[in-house]
């Protein structure tokens, strides 16, 4: 079912540029702050092929370039029909006046070959147009040739992370639960894909009702719930054979809404028995449980801080779902959230600085970001319901569900910006909900 891992081999120089040829000019670089931004103009040429079986990959690899980059609203790609300088050689310098006259400020060259054993063999190289040079060393990369887009998205990535000083986020994947058939008889599985909905694949049948699936740190395992036993159950799932096991909770107990410990050895989770709901953690190896929390509120969708420290969590104790911060070990919490309305499903940032979060408010769902002391509120999206954020592995952007209004009402995917910009609808082929984006593969 899983497509090959692409070998990453170490980077390669064609050539560097000198470091005072760098200062003397000034590397190109895009500030991303929270103002209206300026798409960067950028090109990127199909790939020159250098072997006659490569040529198919040529283009293609050079459109999820481009799509990447400008999917996330900081480039804007300048089409191949306004091209006049034309990349024909690899090796040969570029005529820098070209990519000027049509206002490109970074340009994006490669090259793709099959060697003798299959493999595609990609190089590449980024340019600061405006001066004249290359913008940090050249890359190879090699892969299978059912790895193509892989390569494509690391490719971009290496460009956004030059340009921003950012990570990147496209050689990344989503675990969500695809829906089908109408509202009120839909049908759930868990499914995952590429983070641009490409590559897509199923993990379980439609055969139960199945939610909040959680990604592993290392993208290998995944966490969701299940009611396969008519009881809400905790079910582990590895990705690569499909095989799982249901996590060990006491009979006539409901188990749900698990996330992992940033070393991946633990589940924090909440456990409702004898109508009160509280958090607890489990360790996976021994099935040992801890309870955290002891109130007769519910405690409910917790989130590890990266550290694994803390822990951020939604709790109805002051009269309405709000957002609390407590120690990893349990112990007394601390509110955060104070605006009106109702909070929940909070997620930590993978920076550790930032807070994602549903709220509620005036009739309206909104996805929003707080510090984590709760300042600093921002409403990224409102709409007849968007729920369940999650976070991009470089912190930039959000994911999450939006469920249209009425009887033919579905939920989608989207993303969004952290400053609110960039709103776009992921491609699915179908109805789409409750999304973990994975961390960037390997």
């Amino acid at each position: 079912m899983m497509r090959s891992f692409l070998t990453l081999l170490a980077a390669c120089a064609f050539w560097a540029i000198p470091a005072t040829a760098q200062q003397d000019s000034g590397p190109l670089r895009l500030e991303i702050t929270e103002g209206v931004i300026e798409p960067m103009p950028f090109a990127v040429p199909d790939l020159v092929a250098e072997t006659a079986r490569a040529g198919e990959f040529a283009s293609r690899i050079a459109s999820v370039i481009a799509a990447d980059l400008s999917g996330t609203g900081l480039f804007r790609e300048i089409p191949a029909q306004a091209h006049i300088g034309r990349i024909t050689s690899f090796d040969s310098p570029v005529q820098f006046a070209d990519w000027r006259a049509i206002n490109a400020q970074a340009l994006v060259t490669g090259a793709v070959r099959l060697d003798d054993a299959g493999r595609l063999v990609v190089r590449f190289r980024i340019h600061d147009v405006f001066a004249g040079q290359e913008l940090g060393r050249g890359q190879q990369l090699v892969g299978e040739q059912d790895g193509w887009r892989r390569i494509a998205h690391k490719v971009a990535d290496q460009v956004y992370s030059r340009i921003t000083g950012e990570g990147g986020y496209f050689d990344s994947r989503v675990v969500f639960v695809s829906e089908s058939g109408p509202k009120d008889r839909r049908a759930k599985r868990l499914a995952i894909m590429d983070y641009d909905g490409a590559n897509l694949s199923y993990l379980t049948d439609a055969s139960t009702i199945v939610l909040a699936p959680r990604f592993s740190p290392t993208g290998d395992r995944v966490l969701y719930t299940s009611y396969e036993t008519g009881f809400p159950r905790i079910y582990l799932l590895d990705v690569a054979d499909v095989g799982r096991r249901v996590l060990p909770t006491m009979d006539g107990t409901m188990s749900f809404a698990p996330r992992f410990s940033p070393d991946g050895r633990t589940v924090l989770y909440s456990l409702t028995q004898g109508g009160n709901t509280d958090l607890y953690t489990m360790d996976i190896a021994s099935g040992q449980s801890t309870r955290l929390t002891a109130a007769p509120s519910i405690e409910t969708a917790p989130s590890y801080s990266p550290d694994g420290s803390r822990i951020v969590f939604e709790s109805d104790r002051s009269g309405s779902p709000q957002l609390y911060i407590m120690e990893a070990r349990g112990g007394e919490a601390r509110r955060i959230s104070f605006g009106q309305g109702r909070y929940g499903t909070p997620v930590w940032s993978p920076r550790g600085d930032m807070v994602a979060f549903t709220k509620q408010s005036k009739g309206r769902f909104h996805i929003g970001v707080m510090r984590t002391d709760g300042s600093e509120e921002r409403l990224l999206t409102a709409s007849f319901l968007d729920e369940g954020p999650t976070w991009a592995p470089n912190g930039r952007v959000i994911m999450f569900t939006r469920e249209t209004r009425g009887e033919r009402g579905e939920s989608r995917l989207y993303t969004v910006d952290i400053t609110g910009r960039n709103l776009r609808q992921v491609a699915t082929s179908g109805g789409a909900s409750d999304p973990s984006w994975g961390p960037l593969q390997e």
